[in-house]
């Protein structure tokens, strides 16, 4: 699978000019690379530089590199691929072990802080890593640097080993996708040692009790995703995987049941996951306010990876638009156009404008109101480079009965219908800019396949054209079988009417608010969009009028509030207040917004519930 063209075409030509270069970049600026060296030439602790977690960073930019290959041929990429390895493996120990913080003298003994030492966790990327390389035809030294490691991982926790876990899940995705790419079903059992273990008290108590790294509640028992957002969704992708690759029904059942809990209950508008910032975790049910939405990026990723496995295990297209919305609302709002600087926090509400971050400093904030080129705890960056890297892997699938399309986007499309021939199959669309995907078959063998088209949630009226008639269609999934032939046209026309979007009224942050949404885009307010600047918190947004989309955009009708007068702000009846003449407003798509400066944003805007002729609001006495 190909993207050729468009919105996400963009994202990874950014990504693969600018990203993955100024990552590595900034790896042997802040000195983590060289953590490696310094390893070999016994230079440990003193010249360690970074957090805990930092060899991970390299593993997971060796991830996106191969990807980005595995597209791409680049024969200079190949050699940066070979070259860190090298320094890699030179710092890798006779039985495996692998970490430049741990295990080394004047360094804390290997595993002796299982909690926040993140040396599992590390190893978990170092095998995805490698398992990119594999999967791009190649096998290094970085594979068999990940074989070894994976193997010194089974020998220290496995039957007989440690009977612990790691405070960080991702070890156990590795482990799974490794024993996928060796066909070595040792790393397929340690991973399920891992995730039985999980749940048990393992690990010690924090102050955010052991729900934070998800060792309160075995995975089986629980009901719903809780604790630190990302380390909950890639301990949930892995059980997806483990269920699958072993049968195990009652797994797999489990995690849909917390994925629908969660949907339901603890994501925001964009797709986003975690409202709290003191521990990067989901809070309790319903508590989304927009202005502390912490929605880390890596979470984005982490969930996009969570409904892949789940759209393979099912086939139900709810998480395919579950991750559409968050491919294109949270990871896409990540990187500025340029792919040189970052979101690692993405709110929906910011009521400050932020100072512009220097371009050649790292940034010690996770939340800022404008990108950041580095961050000390740079997972973000990497994450989204891996993402886009191997996006083309998120368009398609195969299965007894065809091929499904499940995102959409300018690209060709190659592959084997099982017992039936080769397809090729191009599809021509702006999406989301425009409403139609025209899929055209360029080869096709010559018997009978279904075809299978994703119909959004939000799609109303949607119709498929085949051979000039055009029919009605309902969100979800529609299939076409028949025997094509090439030049055959399937056309699916999705209406991206602008709408309004009203939260659930047990989301207390956000009641009384609304949310622009069109296609799989939400909207947001800019202040620079305002007449003079003005505070997006002052204007009200007449929900009685649709928004409109024309040409130059979207556009929102509502009026702009007086300002407040300091004093006590409570009283005895609701608040009333005057408002100007309506204004017509452009609005900006969220993953677009900080583009233009400092200013202030929201997602859900105030609603104007009522407007007399005197331009008085509801509320007033």
């Amino acid at each position: 699978m190909t993207i050729t063209g468009g919105f996400w075409a963009d994202r990874q030509s950014s990504n693969g000019q600018s990203t993955i270069p100024i990552s590595l970049d900034w790896m042997e600026r802040v000195g983590w690379l060289h953590n490696f060296d310094a390893a070999v030439s016994g230079r440990l602790p003193q010249e360690r530089r970074g957090r805990e977690f930092s060899d991970s960073e390299i593993y997971k930019l060796l991830e996106a590199m191969s990807w980005q290959i595995a597209s791409r041929a680049d024969p200079a990429l190949d050699s940066t691929i070979r070259a860190v390895s090298g320094r890699i493996a030179a710092a890798q120990e006779d039985d495996g072990y692998l970490n430049t913080m741990f295990g080394r003298s004047g360094q804390a003994p290997r595993y002796s802080d299982l909690e926040w030492g993140h040396e599992l966790y590390n190893v978990g990327h170092l095998l995805q890593a490698a398992v990119a390389r594999m999967r791009s035809g190649v096998e290094d030294e970085l594979v068999e640097v990940a074989r070894r490691a994976a193997d010194h991982v089974c020998e220290t926790f496995g039957d007989e080993g440690m009977r612990s876990i790691c405070g960080h899940p991702e070890i156990e995705l590795g482990l799974v996708e490794f024993a996928r790419a060796t066909g070595d079903q040792k790393y397929l059992h340690q991973a399920r040692l891992f995730l039985e273990r999980r749940g048990h008290g393992s690990l010690g108590e924090i102050e955010w009790g052991r729900s934070y790294f998800q060792d309160d509640v075995p995975i089986r028992e629980a009901t719903v995703l809780r604790g630190h957002a990302v380390r909950a969704l890639y301990l949930s992708a892995a059980a997806v995987d483990l269920a699958i690759d072993t049968a195990d029904t009652e797994l797999l059942a489990a995690i849909e049941r917390q994925w629908t809990a969660t949907v339901a209950r603890r994501t925001y508008i964009t797709g986003g996951m975690g409202s709290h910032h003191q521990d990067e975790a989901f809070g309790e049910d319903y508590e989304l306010p927009a202005d502390r939405a912490y929605c880390e990026t890596c979470a984005g990723v982490a969930s996009v990876m969570l409904s892949w496995r789940l759209l393979l295990a099912t086939g139900n297209p709810r998480y395919a638009d579950m991750i559409e919305r968050t491919l294109f609302n949270v990871v896409a709002a990540s990187p500025a156009p340029d792919g040189r600087s970052f979101f690692y926090s993405n709110t929906l509400h910011q009521r400050t404008p932020a100072p512009a971050e220097p371009s050649d400093e790292v940034s010690l904030r996770a939340s800022s109101g404008l990108r950041a080129p580095w961050f000390e705890v740079s997972c973000c960056p990497t994450n989204v480079a891996r993402t886009f890297a191997s996006l083309n892997a998120y368009l398609a699938t195969t299965s007894s009965s065809g091929l499904d399309i499940h995102q959409y986007s300018e690209s060709v499309i190659r592959a084997t219908v099982e017992g039936r021939g080769e397809v090729r199959l191009r599809v021509h669309t702006a999406y989301p800019a425009e409403d139609t995907i025209d899929v055209v078959v360029e080869e096709s063998p010559d018997t009978a396949w279904e075809l299978g088209l994703r119909v959004p949630a939000w799609a109303q009226d949607a119709t498929i054209e085949i051979d000039g008639v055009s029919e009605p269609v309902s969100p979800g999934r529609v299939g076409v079988t028949r025997t094509f032939a090439r030049g055959n046209r399937i056309r699916l026309t999705l209406p991206r009417r602008a709408r309004w979007t009203f939260p659930n009224a047990r989301i207390d942050a956000i009641r009384g608010t609304a949310a622009v949404e069109v296609g799989p885009l939400v909207y947001a307010l800019e202040s620079v969009d305002l007449p003079g600047g003005t505070h997006v918190d002052r204007f009200l947004a007449d929900t009685s009028r649709d928004p409109v989309v024309t040409a130059g955009g979207v556009f929102v009708t509502g009026y702009l509030e007086g300002e407040y007068a300091d004093g006590w702000p409570y009283g005895d009846h609701p608040h009333a207040s005057t408002p100007d003449e309506p204004i017509s407003v452009a609005l900006t798509p969220y993953h677009a917004w900080a583009n233009r400066g400092p200013g202030t944003m929201r997602v859900w805007m105030r609603a104007a519930l009522e407007h007399a002729g005197a331009g008085r609001l509801g509320g007033e006495k």
